[in-house]
């Protein structure tokens, strides 16, 4: 999220805190280990600091809304590895890309507040979607990926995909008669990361394809698609105005708009390499 934890306050869970005390607390190892690592300390939460204790309790609760609830890791390494796994099994184009790797001063109107919001995976736990608009290298799928790999860190399963490859995998799922079993897949993951809409040239029946995935997977979980292309153009985009119309009102229903842009990161690289040459 842009910085690193110093100090972390405990509510007295007996899982957290074995022997509760309001100086010297004795953690779980496991807790324990964990803030070593990452050079962070631990302070009590005491009941005679009500704001504080609420805002624990709070972010307590949030925790145990999220699909990290019931999971247990015995070790630091146990928790990597599931980390890993569920990274590697989201493909994504870059899994290097972060909202630590990602400068907002660059296009500085962006709407921060909502990325960062985003990236709290509330809005999965919601069943809600989101949109990201713009020209061509201003930051969506660095930020798609971005809000992916959040969504991870809160215990969700992710699935990233370009829109020419998704579509392409269902036109050879149906080929081998695995069509059936693979929309099930792509309808059920919690999130759907669908980039790149207007890139490339897609198949007839795209509109037929991204409606059907769009309707089965509205209000039952999350779906955030990035385009280059202006919503008026999707009609002509995708040869099915009644289609786009439907999917559209699905998406924006319940839905986060997030506006990247004007300034494009390509063009200034590019300049970049004319200025040195």
């Amino acid at each position: 999220m842009g910085g690193a934890t110093h100090v972390v306050v405990l509510d007295n869970l007996r899982e957290g805190v074995l022997i509760p005390d309001i100086y010297d607390a004795t953690l779980n190892p496991l807790y324990r280990d964990v803030l070593a690592h990452y050079g962070a300390v631990a302070l009590p939460c005491r009941a005679q600091d009500p704001d504080r204790k609420g805002k624990v309790e709070s972010g307590v609760g949030h925790a145990q809304r999220t699909p990290l609830k019931g999971l247990r890791f015995e070790s630091l390494e146990e928790a990597q590895s599931s980390l890993e796994r569920r990274t590697k099994q989201a493909q994504f184009r870059d899994s290097q890309k972060t909202l630590d790797t990602f400068d907002f001063n660059f296009n500085k109107k962006m709407n921060r507040s909502l990325v960062f919001d985003l990236a709290t995976g509330a809005f999965i736990s919601r069943h809600e979607d989101a949109f990201f608009l713009g020209p061509p290298g201003t930051g969506k799928s660095h930020l798609a990926q971005a809000i992916g790999q959040a969504a991870i860190q809160q215990g969700y399963r992710v699935l990233y995909r370009e829109t020419h490859t998704l579509l392409d995998e269902l036109a050879e799922a149906a080929l081998d008669g695995t069509r059936k079993k693979h929309m099930e897949w792509l309808v059920t993951v919690p999130l759907l990361i669908i980039d790149d809409l207007g890139m490339r040239k897609l198949p007839l029946t795209a509109a037929e394809e991204l409606l059907e995935i769009i309707m089965r997977r509205y209000e039952r979980a999350s779906t955030l698609l990035t385009s280059n292309r202006p919503v008026e153009d999707w009609g002509k985009l995708l040869g099915d105005a009644a289609a786009v119309s439907a999917m559209l009102d699905r998406i924006l229903h319940h839905g986060h708009v997030l506006k990247c842009g004007p300034r494009s990161w390509r063009t200034k690289l590019d300049s970049q390499d004319q200025q040195r040459e």
